[in-house]
C-alpha cells in the first residue's frame, strides 16, 4: 500500500543532460540548414565576377588570406633579420656609426585589419561608456536635468554616422595639428565617430535604470542618512546595473556596425576599408574575400555581444540571465 503512494522524485540530471543537448543541437540544426541554403542560393547568383561565392569557396578564400598573412610575417620577420645583419656588419666596421632601424612597411594583411578594427572600436566604445555612464546616472537622479536634455538626446541620438564622419574629420584635422602626432589622424576619426554613435543607448538604459529604482530602497537609505555618493555606490548603481549593461550590448553593438560604415566611407584602415578595397579591386576572389569579412564581422560582433553579457552575469546581482 505504501509503495503504491509514494512516488518516486524526479531525476533532474537526465533532462539538464537533455536540456543541454538539444542547447548545442538545435544551433547546430539551424546553422546547417543556413549554410545548406547559402549553397543553394549562391549557386544561383550570377555577377559581373563570377557566381556568388558559397560557404566552400569562401572557406577556400579564408585558408588564402591565412596563407597571405604567413607569408607577410615571414617577409617582416626576414625584413628585420637582413637589416639587423647590416646593422652589425657597419658596427663591425666603425662603432660609432649611427644606426638606424626602419620599420617595415608592408601592406596590411586581412587579420592587422582585424586587429586595427577592434582596437578602434575598443577606444571609441569605452570614451563612450565613461560619458554616457555619469551622464546617464547624473539625468536619472534629476528628473528636471533629465527633462530638460531629453529632446537633446532624442534628436542627436538616430543621427547616422555617414553625418557624423565629415564633422568629426574636419574637427580632427582642424584641432590635431602636430607634425610628430601620437597616433594617426585616421584613428581619431573613427574613435570619436564610433562614440558619438554609440553613446546613446547606454546614456538611455543608464538614466531609466537610476529612475527604475524602487522607493523603498531611496527610504532605506534617508533612514541610513546616506551621502549622496554612498547612495549612489550602495542603492543606485547596484539597482541599475542590469539596465546599465543592456545599453552596454547595446551600445557595443552599435560601435561595431558603425566602425565598419566609418572605415569604409573614410578609407580608414580596418575592415571596412579592406571589404571597400576588395570591392574596387574587382578581381575573381574579391566576392570571396568580401564574403569572408561578412562572416568574420558577424562572428566578432557575436563574440562581443556574448562577452559583454559574460560581465553583465558577473557583475548583476541576476546570476540566472541567459545567454540570449
Amino acid at each position: 500500500m505504501m509503495a503504491s503512494i509514494i512516488t518516486l522524485p524526479a531525476l533532474p540530471k537526465p533532462a539538464r543532460m537533455i536540456q543541454h543537448s538539444r542547447g548545442i543541437a538545435l544551433p547546430l540544426l539551424g546553422i546547417a540548414i543556413f549554410l545548406l541554403v547559402w549553397h543553394l542560393a549562391a549557386s544561383q547568383v550570377q555577377t559581373s565576377l563570377g557566381t556568388l561565392p558559397g560557404p566552400i569557396q569562401t572557406w577556400q578564400q579564408f585558408r588564402g588570406l591565412v596563407e597571405e598573412h604567413q607569408r607577410e610575417r615571414d617577409q617582416e620577420a626576414a625584413f628585420y633579420e637582413r637589416q639587423e645583419k647590416r646593422n652589425a656588419a657597419r658596427l663591425a666596421q666603425d662603432p660609432q656609426t649611427e644606426i638606424r632601424v626602419r620599420e617595415y612597411t608592408g601592406k596590411p594583411t586581412f587579420f592587422d585589419q582585424i586587429g586595427t578594427s577592434l582596437l578602434t572600436v575598443a577606444a571609441g566604445f569605452l570614451l563612450a561608456t565613461v560619458i554616457a555612464i555619469p551622464a546617464g546616472i547624473i539625468l536619472g537622479l534629476n528628473k528636471g536635468l533629465y527633462a530638460a536634455f531629453n529632446p537633446v538626446i532624442q534628436l542627436l541620438k538616430p543621427v547616422s554616422p555617414l553625418a557624423w564622419l565629415p564633422i568629426v574629420t574636419m574637427v580632427v584635422s582642424a584641432v590635431y595639428v602636430s607634425d610628430d602626432p601620437l597616433v594617426a589622424k585616421s584613428f581619431l576619426n573613427s574613435l570619436f565617430t564610433v562614440a558619438m554613435c554609440s553613446l546613446w543607448p547606454t546614456l538611455i538604459n543608464t538614466a531609466v535604470g537610476v529612475t527604475g529604482v524602487d522607493n523603498d530602497l531611496h527610504n532605506v537609505s534617508r533612514v541610513l542618512k546616506l551621502s549622496r555618493w554612498q547612495h549612489v555606490r550602495t542603492i543606485v548603481l547596484p539597482s541599475a546595473v542590469p539596465m546599465v549593461f543592456t545599453g552596454l550590448r547595446l551600445s557595443l553593438g552599435v560601435a561595431w556596425m558603425v566602425l565598419i560604415a566609418a572605415e569604409m566611407l573614410a578609407q580608414n584602415p580596418g575592415l571596412g576599408k579592406f571589404v571597400w578595397d576588395e570591392f574596387q579591386n574587382g578581381s575573381s576572389a574579391s566576392l570571396g574575400r568580401i564574403m569572408v569579412a561578412v562572416v568574420t564581422i558577424g562572428f566578432i560582433g557575436l563574440l562581443l555581444d556574448r562577452g559583454m553579457l559574460s560581465l553583465q552575469r558577473h557583475f548583476s546581482w541576476n546570476k540566472q540571465l541567459s545567454l540570449r
